[in-house]
């Protein structure tokens, strides 16, 4: 699983400028400071001949002519003239993470990794990261501030992603995971929403809602990201061997900056899938998946109640088709506790998530606030809350939008949120020295090891790179190779033990073709010269 995060982007002394322009910014200016401390970043190509944006996993492929210019996904950034831009749109971090522009807002996507907390520590990793930008674009003599926000709207009708990645097998059916996540994804956001002031793509509606992206989304299933919202995305680009798997593009997910909604965000979703794929999920469907998810939102007293097809189970004698998020969330809840139960899954990792997933539940509902040092929504409700009623102010007041705006601000000596964590009102999973870790070394277990490492060590010698291929040549003249890598799991710091350790690695590349030529099906394929 991993996480993508589109910052919100604002320069508040250069106002005329495009947010494409100050996205680029940002990327090369993390280029220039990693750089200038003796480390490698690859700005390289993006191997867009690996991407398939319009393979939709109901089993067709929308053509191109008839795609939102942002479905484009496998085409390099374009200036207004209709020319590439030819600074650093692209980077593959050390970490083993991708940070691009992306729909004129800088992206951070982090590494494979394959458990929720590890998730959560390279998601947050990617905070720093862009922080990092943003400091070294202020230092520089004469250069206007770039600030950047972990949110998900501008509430000028614009909203931009927060997305998941989960690997599920290809052997299971497209529609019935689709039908078993839509009620899922539609409840979820009561643990994992980030709170949004103003209803409406505009907000322009007076109240506070539990989620920022609920009211984008018009569609329960679509390839769409950006027009036409979908609660389940089709995107059939999987980024693996793809006739053994699948990835799951989700894009139904707040930004969170809570380490602990985070966490659980992710965990609870790899159990659904879990169930799902083993047969013993449950069995929910809403009358009207998109007004539920918005009917859900705009409540946080968490008593609105939304249509259903049919009872939910266990919902006794009377048969009643009206349920609370909460209480959907709860059947989602005790049949993975079955499940876990019947397979013998109960390590650690598991039971954790178990557990703060029916703590989460049982605290919402009998007292909410409680749960304020943990999820983003309700700490930022209990903050906005008590600031409207010390001053007599109603929700359709700017300063309470303006404080919304300042929850996200990443700054430490700025941000809301970061002033919380910082006088020990929100709850830490892992310290900070981990996730400070994270920024300059990938995940061990996965193939975002081989990614990494070899970027910071043989830097030099990426070409061009992918989630599942890496393109390596040892000068300007030699032969160019491409390294698949089509396991997710393979290219591991144990399987490459050895080759990117000093001084094994010093000046080593034949030793890297050799490792690297394990990790992949087959022989690497030379491409001969260019």
């Amino acid at each position: 699983m991993g996480l993508e995060t589109e910052y919100g982007v604002h320069a508040p002394a250069n106002p005329g400028a495009g947010h494409s322009v100050l996205s680029v910014e940002v990327v090369n200016a993390y280029a220039d400071l990693v750089t200038s401390e003796g480390g490698t970043v690859a700005g390289t190509e993006w191997d867009y001949g690996e991407e398939s944006p319009l393979v939709d996993a109901r089993g067709w492929r929308l053509p191109r002519s008839a795609a939102h210019p942002s479905q484009l996904t496998d085409q390099p950034l374009m200036g207004a003239d209709g020319s590439p831009v030819h600074l650093l749109t692209n980077l593959v971090l050390p970490n083993g993470a991708r940070l691009y522009v992306d729909h004129a807002h800088p992206e951070y996507s982090s590494p494979e990794t394959t458990n929720p907390l590890d998730a959560m520590v390279w998601d947050q990793a990617g905070d720093l990261v862009v922080l990092a930008a943003s400091q070294r674009i202020a230092a520089a003599p004469g250069e206007p501030q770039v600030l950047l926000y972990k949110n998900n709207t501008d509430n000028k009708s614009v909203s931009y992603g927060a997305h998941e990645n989960y690997l599920v097998s290809r052997g299971l059916d497209f529609d019935e995971l689709a039908q078993r996540l839509v009620p899922f994804f539609t409840a979820r956001q009561v643990i994992c929403g980030a709170g949004r002031v103003g209803l409406g793509v505009t907000g322009a509606g007076p109240g506070f809602q539990i989620s920022q992206r609920a009211d984008f989304f018009e569609e329960q299933v679509g390839l769409e990201t950006t027009v036409r919202r979908p609660i389940v995305n089709t995107r059939d680009e999987p980024h693996a061997d793809a006739d053994r798997y699948r990835r799951l593009h989700v894009i139904i997910g707040d930004a969170n900056l809570s380490q602990y909604a985070t966490w659980l965000r992710c965990g609870m979703t790899a159990l659904v899938l879990s169930m799902i794929e083993l047969g013993t999920a449950p069995d929910v469907e809403l009358m009207d998946p998109v007004a539920a998810l918005q009917r859900i939102s705009h409540d946080p007293t968490l008593q609105a109640t939304v249509t259903l097809v049919r009872p939910l189970e266990g919902a006794g004698p009377s048969g009643r088709r009206e349920a609370t998020g909460l209480e959907i969330l709860r059947v989602y809840l005790e049949a993975a506790e079955r499940h876990v139960h019947h397979f013998g899954m109960g390590d650690e990792a598991t039971l954790d998530v178990l557990n703060a997933w029916r703590e989460s539940i049982e605290t919402l509902g009998t007292d909410p606030a409680a749960m304020a040092d943990r999820l983003d929504w309700v700490a930022k409700y209990q903050l906005l809350s008590g600031y409207r009623q010390r001053h007599g102010l109603d929700w359709g007041d700017p300063r309470l939008g303006m404080m919304d705006l300042q929850y996200a601000d990443l700054r430490p000596d700025k941000g809301l949120y970061q002033a919380m964590l910082r006088r020990g009102s929100i709850r830490r999973l892992v310290p900070d020295e981990r996730i400070r870790d994270a920024v300059g070394s990938p995940p061990r277990d996965t193939r975002a090891w081989a990614r990494g490492r070899t970027v910071d060590v043989f830097g030099r010698h990426v070409v061009g790179a992918s989630w599942d291929t890496l393109l390596v040549r040892e000068d300007g003249e030699g032969p160019l190779y491409r390294f698949h890598q089509r396991e997710p799991l393979a290219g591991s710091a144990e399987q490459l033990s050895g080759v990117f350790e000093e001084p094994a690695a010093e000046g080593s590349y034949e030793q890297l073709l050799e490792a690297l030529a394990r990790v992949q099906a087959g022989p690497p394929r030379r491409h001969g010269h260019r």
